[in-house]
């Protein structure tokens, strides 16, 4: 997708390594706004090449002071002021812009860190459709403070504790929040976020899912011509199965569907895919048993990063493989990979600004972004890699892919490789996850909570404990229950199951399932940890 063709004015988020940045660009896009994020540190030539109507500086983990901390590039502000772009700083982004534009920041007497109480002194910018007096509860997260203002900014909202809560210089456009509107701890933040964006800025909304696949179908055929061929790699889940049908859509049948079963695979999921494929989706599937190549590679290997690396080379071993037999059929070789990379892959797999590379922490490589080889001889073709699943989801719908696939819980590239903790080829560890897995699943269906949850999952965990079953002493494996509520992915909340299910589950598993004697909940939310164990 080229942002420049979509029908809406962008906002664009420039990271500075806050855990909410995602938020904003979510919460925006909401507003059927397109936003984009990009590193805080990008060059003036890339953020003046998106043509934003307004940037946002987002908040992060730096203190200005700090000598290597991020910050916009030489000639930002001319270049905002000489066309008329509205900037926002939020928390961190505030500090910045006071620092840069020649105020003061101090480290803070008082920190503020959670919900905060802030008072509205001047109905203006970000406040302007509020009174003077009115309070709201905000979620802060910060040390340092404002103490003195750039020349022509005013001080619009301040905390219970009197620091500086909110700025504005009218006159250079130019705003500031000290607290972060996206999270939802600031009750009021979308409305603020949605007044200053449509009242104070005049962005035009006119971002929605039928501009996205007709701009999507025009750039996938610009891209691969009237001749090339498609290789498409199926996973079976909600974002490849979406951006198959989008292609096919293009293209037809040009497009070259392959299902791999790496050995990784849940209970049944090869041919319970593969009839979905068939029944539902019309789509035409290759599918290849490559399970022995790639356990053959993960023996011995613990580390979670490397795990990932091995099965993105191994993924791309198989396609070329693929290409090749379709070369013989075809007389032409496919040039192109479709995969169903997502906008959370591609920030969760990028590294942070302040820590001498650039935009956010990698929080782990993903099978489809960092776990590619850099000799790859297939060029990529990413039609979701700008979209969260929820988007993914509609986009679906408007492409007649099945209610109840669409509803299907996300399932990571790696497969069962990141649910076993440790070596998966160690005794019988895939057998039994897939079987507690199962159980797990079905009795969530079979209780009517499928499509309240998110994601829902088991994890085999590399310990034993004692236990007592048929009267004898057992010396067992542990595994554990995850199950969380999302919108995006990028967040989450663990799921509350009532003590009577979690019961009959753990009954269920330890009875039936042999080499089992404990089951564990995960009540965990992201953050502090990932959805994924790894």
């Amino acid at each position: 997708m080229d942002p420049k063709a979509v029908k809406s004015d962008l906002v664009l988020i420039l990271d500075y390594g806050s855990q909410y940045t995602h938020l904003i660009t979510r919460r925006i896009r909401s507003l059927n706004i397109f936003s984009l994020c990009i590193s805080g540190t990008s060059s003036l030539e890339t953020i003046t090449s998106h043509n934003p109507k307004v940037v946002i500086l987002s908040g992060g983990p730096h203190s200005v002071h700090s000598a290597n901390s991020p910050t916009f590039p030489s000639g930002f502000v001319e270049w905002a002021q000489k066309g008329s772009i509205f900037v926002l700083g939020v928390c961190y982004g505030l500090q910045l812009i006071v620092q840069r534009l020649g105020g003061q920041v101090d480290v803070g007497q008082r920190h503020e860190y959670g919900r905060m109480e802030i008072e509205v002194e001047k109905n203006l910018g970000v406040f302007g459709n509020k009174k003077v007096g009115d309070k709201q509860v905000v979620w802060m997260s910060h040390g340092d403070e404002t103490v003195k203002l750039p020349y022509g900014f005013e001080v619009v909202a301040r905390s219970q504790q009197g620091a500086v809560a909110a700025v504005e210089n009218r006159e250079m456009r130019f705003f500031g929040l000290q607290y972060h509107p996206e999270v939802t701890h600031s009750p009021e933040g979308m409305d603020t976020l949605r007044y200053f964006l449509l009242d104070v800025c005049g962005v035009s909304p006119g971002w929605n899912m039928e501009n996205v696949l007709d701009e999507e179908i025009k750039v996938i055929n610009d891209a691969v011509g009237p001749e090339e061929h498609v290789i498409c790699a199926l996973s079976g889940g909600v974002d490849s199965t979406v951006a198959a049908t989008l292609v096919h859509k293009a293209i037809g049948d040009r497009l070259h569907c392959i299902f791999v079963d790496n050995g990784l695979l849940r209970y049944k999921e090869r041919e319970r895919v593969a009839e979905t494929f068939e029944s539902d989706l019309h789509l035409p599937v290759t599918c290849v048993d490559a399970s022995n190549e790639f356990l053959s590679k993960l023996k011995g290997v613990v580390d979670p990063e490397m795990k990932r690396k091995i099965i993105g080379k191994e993924f791309i071993s198989i396609f070329d493989a693929f290409a090749h037999e379709l070369e013989q059929k075809l007389g032409k070789k496919p040039a192109y990979l479709v995969q169903g990379t997502l906008y959370p892959d591609v920030i969760e797999s990028c590294p942070p600004p302040g820590s001498g590379r650039s935009h956010s922490h990698t929080i782990k490589s993903h099978h489809n972004v960092g776990g590619l080889p850099k000799d790859m001889k297939l060029k990529l073709i990413e039609p979701l890699k700008l979209l969260f699943k929820d988007e993914v989801r509609q986009l679906g719908r408007i492409l007649n892919v099945p209610d109840a696939f669409l509803k299907r819980h996300p399932f990571p590239g790696p497969g069962l490789a990141v649910r076993v903790l440790g070596d998966v080829t160690e005794g019988n560890a895939l057998d039994i996850l897939r079987q507690v897995d199962e159980i797990f699943i079905q009795s969530i269906k079979d209780a009517g909570l499928y499509d309240s949850i998110w994601q829902a999952f088991a994890v085999f965990l590399p310990v034993r404990s004692v236990g007592v079953q048929g009267d004898q002493r057992t010396h067992s494996h542990v595994v554990a229950l995850r199950a969380v509520t999302s919108q995006d992915g990028m967040t989450a909340d663990w799921y509350y199951f009532e003590h009577k299910f979690l019961d009959d589950v753990a009954r269920k598993i330890c009875n039936s399932v042999r080499g089992v004697n404990r089951v564990v909940q995960d009540i965990t939310s992201k953050p502090p940890s990932t959805i994924e164990w790894e």
